[in-house]
């Protein structure tokens, strides 16, 4: 007797168990009349038939491997996929375990004729499936020209009401609080303190900052709404007049939170440490009572107030402070000797040939004939998922290899004179510190009466040690006589 799995889908939540109800119902009348036994059902819920990602389907797929049973039964070929380069892959992997897919609604004979039958309906599935996305866009765009809500999550401050998008007037009160007092340059960690002194709660819990931060960033509540580069007006009523949401917008911009200024740069972001608790410096920036703007570090310890009371000290100060010492010591004979010695001695190693670069173009050959061993399969017709996945991935690390094995190649294309290093290391201090602060320094500890500076080794100083780079190899302490004039100019 001819043995089948049934396989059944339903595209989207809106749909429901009926469907699957449905699609197997007559593909159990199918099996019936055809005297073919049903030994198992595969079924998706809610998943989209236009890639195969599905749980089920993939089981299915596997499943197959075992050759227990001679047929695939769906309600309609649109079941098993709407995408037609991956319905004929899948077919061919059935085919090569014994497996033949069959339609119950869709009587496609076993024939030449039934071949160009099959081919035209899958056609016509990706076209639906093509079409009718496009028509949800299009539907959905119309929704927006006439102001009607999309659905999705609804924007603290409002709700809807037959499919319009309406102000609650008791949150819309609450925004506009926050706005206001934000425009006029109180911290949202004590806007956050106000609301829940004043017993204003967001779901019944006190507002977090993320919360506020994303209600001063949305432009919903001055009555804009973007979408794919089209703005409407007429979806959100206006909640924050709009000179108060600019000038919000305009000093988050400026002083956001936790955001990198694209004007000023930090050079010692995420090299400074507090030497009293422990924790990271953070780089940051205040306006004094005149306008004045203030960028300064501060201990992140004692910004979460967890009892450490290092002084926060002005960014110009601590980075000239910094740079001076390090080129200092970068220009003592000693440090620069060892370093233009090491880096000369590396540099010839790598000219006498680089192991990298040989183990890199063997790894590439072998990449190559394992390619070309999977295009000799498909072209004799073994065309599986697996195959498909794993010449994805070969390609991809193909494409590497070769990226790196330039990268190895460009090491060696320009050879350094001993000039040239001290030169180079004489000068790029001054004009790209950034790179060598990230370069030469591993960690920074700030005390409010010293800074300890703990270098970077670049070269191999130690015959011995065969993990040279990364190697700390001293350390600097700078003493602070007048660390109270500094706290002095840092006050606003």
């Amino acid at each position: 007797m001819k043995t089948a799995v049934i396989y059944a889908r339903y595209s989207s939540d809106s749909q429901s168990e009926q469907s699957i109800e449905g699609q197997l119902r007559v593909c159990e009348e199918y099996a019936q009349r055809n005297n073919i036994l049903i030994l198992n059902t595969y079924i998706d819920r809610a998943m989209t038939g236009t890639n195969d990602n599905r749980p089920d389907f993939q089981k299915m797929l596997k499943d197959s491997n075992r050759k227990e049973w001679n047929y695939v039964l769906v309600y309609k070929l649109d079941r098993f996929s709407r995408n037609k380069y991956e319905s004929t892959i899948h077919k061919k992997t059935l085919k090569n375990n014994g497996v033949t897919l069959l339609s119950a609604m869709e009587n496609i004979p076993d024939t030449p004729e039934g071949i160009i039958l099959e081919s035209l309906l899958e056609g016509m599935n990706q076209y639906f499936s093509a079409e009718l996305s496009q028509k949800v866009r299009r539907g959905m765009k119309e929704t927006r020209l006439k102001g009607n809500f999309t659905g999705g999550y609804i924007l603290y401050g409002y709700n809807v009401e037959n499919r319009k998008v309406v102000i609650n007037e008791n949150q819309a009160e609450v925004v506009r609080y926050i706005f206001e007092q934000y425009s006029l340059g109180v911290f949202v960690k004590d806007i956050m303190k106000s609301l829940t002194a004043k017993g204003i709660y967001n779901h019944g819990k006190p507002f977090a900052r993320n919360t506020v931060y994303n209600i001063l960033k949305n432009e919903k509540y001055s009555g804009i709404y973007r979408h794919n580069g089209e703005v409407f007006e007429n979806m959100y009523p206006q909640i924050v007049p709009t000179e108060i949401y600019e000038k919000v917008r305009a000093k988050i911009n400026e002083n956001q939170y936790g955001k990198r200024s694209v004007e000023v740069v930090y050079l010692l972001r995420h090299k400074l440490k507090c030497g009293y608790c422990g924790q990271p410096i953070s780089a940051e920036t205040g306006t004094s009572k005149n306008g004045q703007v203030k960028r300064y570090y501060k201990c992140l310890g004692r910004k979460r107030q967890n009892g450490c009371q290092k002084s926060m000290i002005g960014k110009d100060y601590l980075e000239n402070l910094i740079i001076a010492t390090t080129i200092d010591e970068l220009s003592k004979p000693q440090n620069m000797n060892s370093l233009v010695k090491g880096l000369l001695k590396i540099q010839e190693q790598q000219s006498n040939g680089t192991p990298i670069l040989n183990l890199l173009t063997k790894e590439k050959r072998q990449t190559e004939n394992a390619i070309n061993n999977i295009m000799t399969a498909i072209e004799k017709g073994v065309i599986t998922n697996t195959t498909t996945k794993r010449l994805k991935e070969l390609e991809e690390q193909q494409e590497n290899l070769e990226r790196q094995i330039l990268i190895e190649r460009s090491k060696t294309a320009v050879k350094l004179t001993e000039r040239d290093i001290r030169e180079y290391y004489e000068q790029s201090l001054k004009l790209e510190p950034q790179m060598l602060i990230n370069f030469l320094i591993n960690e920074i500890l700030l005390f409010d009466d010293k800074i300890e500076i703990h270098y970077n080794s670049p070269i191999k100083i130690s015959p011995d040690d065969e993990n040279n780079q990364g190697f700390i190899f001293y350390s600097k302490t700078i003493k602070l006589n007048s660390i109270q004039n500094i706290i002095v100019i840092m006050q606003i």
